[in-house]
């Protein structure tokens, strides 16, 4: 990646360390991670040591260092998720996309993540793709759901039986 974009993305924040974590969001909707050499760079330029941006971009879990998918699926295991057979979509997912938790698939189509709640618990099971919720997901549901982001005409509307 050119850097080009990225002093956009500074140019925007004025430059202002103060501002590291909103700049590493928009730096990341660039590529899906943050690029070791990229990270380097926003260093020197706000002037801020590289252990305080690998701090930040360690620290939380929405930031990865490492290549993810265009699409990021998570999958809820919170208590009421659990109970209505999150396990059982987590591993028809893993099936789908022959991926585990934690891994990206190949094409960089597909990344899948296990979360504690989405906060939607009367939706239980829950499966989100990017922003996108599903509730009631059944194993069934899982690779109509998945199929539509693979053909790029994905959405909320997507996967319904």
């Amino acid at each position: 990646m050119g850097f080009e974009k990225v002093d956009e993305i500074l140019e925007n924040y004025a430059y202002k360390h103060d501002a590291l974590i909103g700049i590493l969001q928009d730096v990341q909707r660039l590529e899906n991670y943050l690029p070791q050499e990229t990270l380097q760079y926003i260093g020197r330029e706000l002037e801020v040591p590289l252990s305080r941006v690998y701090y930040i971009a360690t620290f939380y879990k929405s930031f990865s260092l490492e290549p993810r998918g265009r699409h990021i699926v998570k999958v809820c295991l919170g208590t009421a998720c659990h109970l209505n057979g999150a396990v059982q979509n987590l591993e028809q997912v893993e099936r789908v996309l022959s991926i585990r938790e934690g891994e990206t698939t190949e094409d960089r189509m597909f990344s899948l993540e296990t979360v504690n709640c989405v906060g939607t618990c009367a939706l239980a099971p829950v499966t989100m793709v990017g922003e996108d919720y599903y509730g009631a997901v059944t194993p069934g549901r899982v690779e109509k759901i998945l199929s539509a982001y693979s053909t790029g005409s994905g959405s909320a509307e997507d996967g319904k039986d």
